[in-house]
């Protein structure tokens, strides 16, 4: 399931989608999802935009690749994330059945981790690639909220 570019390829481009959120003033967090090396589905953050506490990337991005696929499974995909997914967005991936997950930073306050195994059981999970580039762009957005 790793393209022809690679992961950390898919990676930058959801970190695009979280730079576009962080623009927006949503919580810089971007979701590329991957099927036969490309890219079927984008999301990024639109809970302020949309007024929608589960408009998180990672529902945005499953929602198009389901739709794309004409599945509710997406056992065949690869999803790329900038943040941990919290435990709304793990509990999705689950019912979707996802091959495979690529999380950057890790959510040490609200990341599904803290929870226990929450993805299916086939889900190959991995985290920290980009992990540097990644939680910047939160820290940033926080300090900018804070100072701001």
């Amino acid at each position: 399931m790793l393209g022809p570019e690679g992961d950390e390829y898919y990676m930058e481009q959801a970190l695009r989608l979280a730079r576009q959120a962080y623009r927006m003033g949503e919580i810089p967090v971007g979701a590329v999802i991957v099927h036969d090396n490309k890219i079927i589905a984008r999301g990024h953050n639109r809970c302020e935009q949309l007024n929608d506490p589960t408009a998180h990337a990672e529902m945005e991005a499953i929602t198009a690749a389901t739709n794309h696929l004409s599945s509710k499974y997406l056992n065949e995909c690869t999803l790329y994330v900038t943040l941990e997914p919290c435990v709304m967005c793990a509990g999705a991936l689950f019912w979707s059945q996802i091959g495979r997950v690529v999380a950057g930073a890790s959510d040490p306050k609200r990341g599904y981790t803290l929870h226990g195994p929450l993805l299916h059981p086939k889900t190959l999970w991995s985290m920290g690639l980009l992990h540097d580039e990644c939680g910047s762009l939160m820290t940033s957005f926080f300090q900018s909220l804070r100072h701001g």
